[in-house]
Formats: structure tokens, C-alpha cells, sequence
């Protein structure tokens, strides 16, 4: 060590320096692991009551309609109540209604049917929310006249495997406000762990609204499938 002070001073400084600039002297190595690329599930996507499908920008605006035009299934998401016009509109859109992810930033909706009748009961969604830390998003929205069958678990759950299993990620996330105990009973049964509670961090529809966030790794749902078999 040197005997002068101020240049073992200015030494730390430097070391100090190193380590906490992002990537100037440790830059992140690449992924071990396959490179993510598109995800192009077959479809349907089939769970044992379920069907997962892309949306149908005509044939699915009346069923859609039927549940997102309700004060109650929009309280706790960002869209306000829609009338069948809107609906329309909405499924036009061709970002509403793709049928893969190509690239980081990307959302998949897809319908749930049920495969007994071909009913469309609701929709889910899935967020690419970054390639590098390989982390994604899930949503869910199912019609209140078939709550209490465990249709949102069940079609969760046909997302934690596409995302796991075909795309690869290595940690998905789910968001809900703290009012919604419902759906934080749908995340805990898939196995998320709750990881974070936000207060009165967004003014959402007239009032503070409190954030809990929930994940899940993909080695945890190895062991979760592990389990299961």
C-alpha cells in the first residue's frame, strides 16, 4: 500500500468509482442460455376446461362485450367500461388482436373459451417486458357471471407454461390493487410470491391506489410442475 495518503485516497475513490458506474468496469456477461425468440404458441392453447386462443376482431366483440362493458370488471384495470362501438374499435387494432411476440415491449391477448360450449368467458395477456433479464407479465380478465369456477387460475396457469416452458423466461410478475382479493387468491394458488406492496403509489380512477406485486421464477415453477407430477 502506498504511504501517501491522499493517493491511497484518491485510490479508493477510483475503485469506488468503478464499482458503482453501471457497466463501466463490470459489464453484464450475455445469457448462458438459448437466445429468446418469437413466441408462436399453437393454437388453441388447451387447458382441461379451457381454450386459449388469439381474438377474433368480429366474432368476439359481442362476448367481450357482454363482460368489458361492466363498472365491475373494469374497477381494478385501465380501461374504463366500453360500449359495443368501442369494443369494435378497440379489436381492430391490430396490437389488440396479434397472435405472436416478436420483440421486447410486445403484449399477446388472447381469448378464453370454454371448450365444452365455445363460449368466450374473458381474456388474458401476456407483457414481453425485457429480453436481456428475460422477464415478462401476465394479466387476466374473466366475465363476474363465471367467477367462482377457477377459470382465471386455470387460465393463468396455461400462461406461466407458455412462458416458462416455450419462451423461456426466467421470472414472470403479476400486478393487482390491494383491493382485489380475489385475484391475489389467483396468484398465491399458481405459486407467485408476493414480493411487494406499493401505498398509494398511482392515482387510479378517483383514488389512491396500492400496488401489490407478485412473481414467480422459472425454477420455481419447475419445482411447482415437479410437485404436480
Amino acid at each position: 500500500m502506498s504511504g501517501n495518503p491522499a493517493a491511497a485516497a484518491a485510490a479508493t475513490l477510483l475503485r469506488v468509482a468503478a464499482m458503482t458506474s453501471p457497466g463501466a468496469a463490470f459489464p453484464s456477461p450475455a445469457f448462458p442460455g438459448p437466445a429468446l425468440g418469437p413466441l408462436r404458441p399453437s393454437y388453441p392453447v388447451e387447458t382441461e376446461r379451457l381454450l386459449l386462443r388469439p381474438i377474433d376482431p368480429v366474432g368476439d366483440v359481442d362476448g367481450m362485450h357482454a363482460y368489458r362493458s361492466r363498472a365491475d370488471v373494469c374497477r381494478y384495470i385501465p380501461p374504463e367500461p366500453m360500449d359495443r362501438a368501442q369494443i369494435a374499435e378497440r379489436l381492430a387494432n391490430p396490437d389488440f388482436s396479434r397472435a405472436e411476440l416478436d420483440r421486447e415491449g410486445q403484449a399477446l391477448t388472447l381469448a378464453v373459451v370454454l371448450k365444452e360450449t365455445g363460449e368466450l368467458i374473458g381474456d388474458v395477456v401476456i407483457f414481453w417486458r425485457s429480453t436481456e433479464h428475460r422477464g415478462g407479465e401476465i394479466g387476466y380478465v374473466i366475465n363476474p357471471d363465471h367467477h367462482g369456477n377457477g377459470y382465471a387460475t386455470e387460465a393463468a396457469r396455461a400462461l406461466l407454461a407458455l412462458l416458462f416452458d416455450e419462451f423461456r423466461l426466467h421470472r414472470v410478475t403479476a400486478r393487482i390493487d390491494a383491493e382485489n382479493p380475489a385475484s391475489a387468491a389467483v396468484l398465491t394458488k399458481l405459486g407467485m410470491r408476493r414480493e411487494a406492496v406499493l401505498v398509494e403509489n398511482e392515482w387510479f380512477k378517483g383514488r389512491w391506489s396500492t400496488e401489490i406485486d407478485f412473481a414467480i421464477l422459472d425454477r420455481e415453477w419447475r419445482a411447482l410442475r415437479g410437485q404436480d407430477g
